[in-house]
């Protein structure tokens, strides 16, 4: 759980670019800059499970492909809504909330699923 929350800060603040974040909650446009970040994502899963439990490499595949559904739905509901941070919209830290837990939710799940095996 320690590895995927450390991959999931790395991936999702500290090499996320301004490009990824707001492009993937556009209306048109969205598909490359959530591509890019979901691909992020993968690449560092990827490199931290073939480092410490190799067998497990196909968890970077379903981490990428839960992480643009969840990111996905929200950039969908984020542009249907309006909401985004310059318009101070009620909405917008609540589902950067929501998308953060279930991006926890989905660590936890993965943990789970590879202890157990």
């Amino acid at each position: 759980m320690m590895l995927l929350t450390v991959k999931h800060v790395i991936a999702d603040f500290v090499l996320q670019t301004s490009w990824m974040a707001i492009g993937k909650d556009q209306k048109k446009g969205w598909a490359l800059p959530l591509l890019a970040h979901c691909s992020v994502h993968f690449a560092v899963a990827l490199a931290f499970l073939l480092i410490v439990a190799p067998r497990f490499w196909f968890v970077a595949v379903i981490d990428f492909l839960i992480h643009i559904t969840v990111d996905r739905c929200k950039g969908l509901v984020s542009s249907r809504l309006g909401v985004n941070q310059e318009n101070h919209h009620p909405w917008f830290w609540t589902l950067i909330g929501v998308d953060q837990a279930l991006h926890h939710l989905t660590g936890f799940g993965l943990s789970i699923f590879m202890a157990a095996n």
